[in-house]
């Protein structure tokens, strides 16, 4: 199965370079569909620019606090100057919703990277 999803800029230049592993989401009721070897096409909400990638493993969590006890920071997409905070997912998903739902580690691996004639390139 394939899916789609948005990308804030950094994240996705994140994958894109291949140092962001861990795709942190609310693990609502789309999110609960994938599976392993899922493939999710991210689009860059800024550039529109693509990249497929392949689902390797899920790991799901109460809490973004658990989940950031589990993976450093650079797999979670920060650089290694950052702090690495789970309260930097307040800004995207609230606590009610963390609490409903739960959290997930969505594990990728680049599949292939949209070049600026649309065609994917193998990685």
């Amino acid at each position: 199965m394939k899916y789609s999803m948005n990308l804030n800029n950094g994240p996705f230049n994140h994958i894109k370079n291949g140092t962001k592993t861990i795709e942190m989401r609310l693990n609502d009721e789309k999110r609960q569909l994938l599976k392993e070897k899922d493939l999710i096409e991210f689009k860059n909400i800024t550039t529109k620019e693509t990249i497929l990638v392949k689902i390797i493993k899920l790991h799901k969590y109460s809490s973004f606090d658990e989940l950031y006890k589990h993976f450093d920071k650079l797999s979670l997409g920060y650089d290694k100057d950052d702090i690495a905070n789970p309260k930097d997912m307040a800004k995207y998903y609230s606590k009610e919703e963390q609490e409903k739902y739960g959290v997930i580690g969505i594990e990728i691996r680049i599949v292939k990277k949209k070049s600026d004639s649309n065609s994917y390139s193998k990685v």
